[in-house]
């Protein structure tokens, strides 16, 4: 593993475990083996350390939304490809998706870090917001609308549909989170989610 990969995954893991105020460079430094100078021949600060960890969880997102088939961040290019799932088809995805939040490295370690940090730090409260209610919410509500629009999904209001579909999934990968033992339950309740999603409002 090459030095400035190494120096995001110590970091991530120490902000994950600590919580991303009380971690210092020094402190990133020794956890890969270096000294603080040599980091900084790297990243210029904890700040580019962060910004390099939001740009790799972004690539993360894309290869894998991009290996499902889907674009994962533009609603109106999803349209026709969600609306041509099966139902079977569709938990797949879903299932997939919550593998991939659950057990990517880089989401699962970020998420916990923002857990600790929501409440002292307003700028990452912000990102969590931004994170995992405000983004997701708007892209299935768009995604909804246009589906809507199309004649795929019943006339209802997409952003309570956004809500019915997207809520029960957050909550089951907090719970597993906390207890990972869960995780095999939490995959049968979500299976049931999606297809009684698909019964009450698909077309």
């Amino acid at each position: 593993m090459d030095t400035k990969r190494k120096i995001l995954d110590v970091a991530l893991t120490l902000f994950s475990e600590k919580g991303y105020g009380k971690v210092f460079v020094g402190q990133i430094a020794d956890g890969v083996g270096i000294k603080a100078p040599s980091l900084y021949k790297h990243y210029k600060s904890k700040q580019d350390i962060f910004e390099a960890i939001l740009e790799e969880m972004r690539n993360r997102y894309n290869k894998e939304v991009s290996f499902l088939s889907f674009n994962g961040s533009d609603f109106q290019a999803d349209s026709d490809f969600f609306g041509k799932l099966s139902e079977d088809e569709l938990v797949k995805l879903g299932i997939g998706l919550f593998h991939f939040f659950l057990h990517d490295e880089y989401e699962c370690k970020f998420r916990k870090m923002l857990t600790i940090e929501q409440f002292s730090n307003k700028e990452l409260a912000e990102l969590f917001s931004n994170q995992y209610f405000n983004e997701p919410l708007k892209y299935q509500g768009g995604l909804l609308r246009m589906m809507i629009a199309q004649g795929q999904m019943k006339k209802e209001d997409e952003q309570i549909m956004a809500l019915h579909f997207y809520a029960p999934m957050y909550l089951l990968l907090t719970v597993c989170d906390r207890e990972p033992q869960r995780e095999a339950e939490a995959l049968q309740v979500l299976e049931k989610h999606i297809k009684q999603f698909n019964r009450i409002y698909k077309e």
